[in-house]
């Protein structure tokens, strides 16, 4: 059966405090999860109900063990997750200083990572191609064989072959650590981009990949490349949508931030979520919000993932229009 959504790229072990407000050096103790963006994506996605792998590697060590634990646990797909020999697990630390300081600290990356190693020849591509969503990220753009991988793994699905209620996204995530320079990245996305219907990213990282200008303006850049859906996050103002028929914002979901960094990831597994349900534009922004609110209003990424229950109680607490039922919509 074919995947609801396919993501490839980044997988780590976060190590995150559990004392907030503290500098790193000053952690005392700490608590293990399922990281990596694409990674936590898929967790998102299962937690709304969907089918869900992961394409990418591990380390030959415990971690790579725990991974592939949590990731079943989650209910994702770990067929097309293996070990790289020689090479370690990664482990991200961050220290939580809410409401707006996560510093993030990353290991076992350089120079080289196991999701850095996913190669071409070793890609499924039907099961690529029969996705519903296909998510990547930018950050898998920044060194080979990865590289090449996912503009095999882009080619594999055609965007003019794409099936009625099939979609292929691309993360923005754009990590100046893992980049020679801006001008670097924005070369490789701009080879992606053919390939993409969705678009989504922040401010910086939608100016690393079509130049500085108003969100509207940058919106209008991707639109013109070929993109069907462009979302540019508006950091305190919310999110913006863009179409070439349609533009639509919506509003932050206030809530007491406590630890910011898995928010996006949120966002983007309810937003997969969304798309892949045929909710109008306006609902899908609505509930990404929520879901992303929800995780950043606690401690981990993957752990936190929101059940559809949760992200509609708290749309309805602030007011706003349920999209679909409290069960998943399949």
């Amino acid at each position: 059966m074919a995947h609801d959504l396919l993501t490839m790229g980044r997988i780590s072990v976060d190590i995150y405090p559990n004392d907030i407000g503290v500098r790193l050096a000053d952690v005392t103790t700490f608590g293990k999860y399922l990281g990596g963006s694409p990674s936590n994506v898929a967790v998102a996605a299962a937690r709304h109900g969907r089918r869900c792998a992961v394409i990418t590697r591990t380390g030959e060590d415990p971690f790579g063990e725990y991974l592939h634990r949590e990731l079943r646990k989650f209910g994702v797909d770990d067929r097309f997750v293996t070990g790289v020999p020689g090479l370690q697990t990664p482990a991200t630390f961050c220290a939580i200083l809410p409401p707006d300081d996560f510093p993030l600290y990353f290991y076992g990356r350089f120079p080289t990572a196991p999701d850095l190693q996913i190669a071409a020849d070793e890609l499924d591509r039907a099961a690529i191609r029969e996705a519903g969503i296909f998510w990547s990220t930018v950050t898998g753009l920044s060194q080979e064989p990865s590289r090449s991988a996912h503009v095999a793994a882009h080619e594999a699905r055609p965007r003019n072959e794409l099936l009625p209620g099939q979609f292929t996204i691309l993360d923005l995530d754009y990590r100046p650590m893992f980049w020679a320079s801006e001008e670097e990245a924005r070369e490789q996305v701009a080879a992606i981009l053919p390939h993409v219907t969705v678009a989504i990213g922040n401010d910086k990282e939608c100016s690393v990949a079509v130049g500085e200008g108003t969100p509207d303006e940058q919106a209008d850049r991707l639109l013109d490349a070929g993109v069907e859906i462009a979302v540019v996050k508006l950091g305190p103002d919310g999110v913006m949508a863009k179409t070439r028929t349609e533009r639509v914002v919506s509003a932050p979901v206030p809530v007491e931030t406590l630890n910011g960094l898995g928010a996006g990831d949120a966002f983007g597994g309810a937003f997969c979520h969304g798309l892949l349900a045929g909710w109008p534009l306006s609902a899908i922004l609505d509930y990404a919000n929520a879901s992303g609110a929800l995780v950043a209003s606690r401690v981990s990424c993957a752990d936190a993932m929101p059940t559809p229950a949760e992200v509609n109680a708290l749309l309805a607490e602030r007011g706003r229009s349920l999209p679909g039922t409290v069960e998943a919509v399949r």
